[in-house]
């Protein structure tokens, strides 16, 4: 890792930078990757290693005001914000599937599987990432990609590390109540949250790195506008200031077993038993 990556990058799991290898990053929506791995993507690509990141959808339903920005412009619109997030990331392979935002849920699991099959197949990643059972907002595009993912990892004989984006139970309880006035969740169900001792990467950002992917989230305006304009500066600065991860061979059946939605998109507790 340079010099660079290490000053502005804390790891304090059980993974750093260095051990992480080819990156893909695989996501329902462009913004779902900046919020959850920017940092961590922004970081690899600093040291030289390769990142590939895609989104399943352009995320042209994600607007309260569909008269405004109905679905051919508003996904225009957030592929010219993914490309200069990710610009300003340093990633320079993005690819959008091209399914439809919304649908994911309702798609045959095998052509999504296929689909992502066929990135791992060319990509050859060490590590992957994606959401875990709970869809970090129980979203159902969230949580069918990480099923989709999680079945296309397995059909490889588990051929890379796979990680699912997490939150820890300290972030939770600092910013849990924001996140209810953001009305992010899409069910009455809440993330388990984890130790910190549990993570497989606990990535903490600062200085430089952090406005680096402060800067990839202002450049989604159609996004991300609104809260920056409203949340004071420092919460926000502090709400995105860790990206956490688990290794998706240690998720045992509780995490499913507490997310039935989860169960309904095809995604099962992959861990090794226990």
């Amino acid at each position: 890792m340079n010099g660079a990556a290490k000053l502005h990058t804390s790891f304090l799991g059980s993974l750093d930078v260095d051990r992480l290898g080819t990156v893909l990053s695989v996501w329902a929506h462009p913004d779902d990757e900046t919020y959850l791995a920017g940092g961590l993507m922004a970081a690899c690509a600093a040291a030289g290693q390769r990142v590939v990141c895609v989104s399943a959808t352009a995320g042209e339903h994600g607007t309260p005001d569909p008269v405004a920005w109905p679905p051919e412009r508003l996904g225009r619109v957030r592929r010219w914000e993914s490309a200069a997030a990710m610009a300003v990331l340093g990633v320079d392979d993005h690819r959008v599937l091209g399914f439809e935002d919304g649908t994911l849920a309702t798609i045959e699991p095998s052509v999504g599987i296929s689909a992502i099959r066929q990135l791992i197949d060319e990509v050859r990643p060490d590590t992957i990432l994606t959401f875990g059972p709970d869809g970090m907002t129980f979203h159902s595009d969230h949580i069918a990609i990480g099923a989709w993912t999680t079945r296309a990892w397995e059909s490889t004989g588990r051929s890379a590390r796979l990680l699912y984006a997490a939150t820890t139970h300290a972030h939770q309880a600092a910013f849990g109540a924001i996140y209810e006035e953001w009305g992010i969740y899409m069910t009455d169900e809440r993330p388990l949250g984890y130790a910190a001792v549990e993570l497989a990467v606990h990535h903490v950002l600062h200085d430089e790195r952090l406005d680096q992917k402060l800067a990839a989230l202002a450049a989604m305006a159609s996004q991300t506008a609104d809260v920056i304009a409203t949340l004071d500066p420092a919460v926000w600065r502090a709400a995105n200031s860790e990206e956490c991860f688990v290794d998706a061979s240690t998720v045992s059946a509780r995490t499913t077993a507490s997310t039935s939605p989860a169960t309904k998109f095809g995604f099962e507790a992959v861990g090794d038993g226990g």
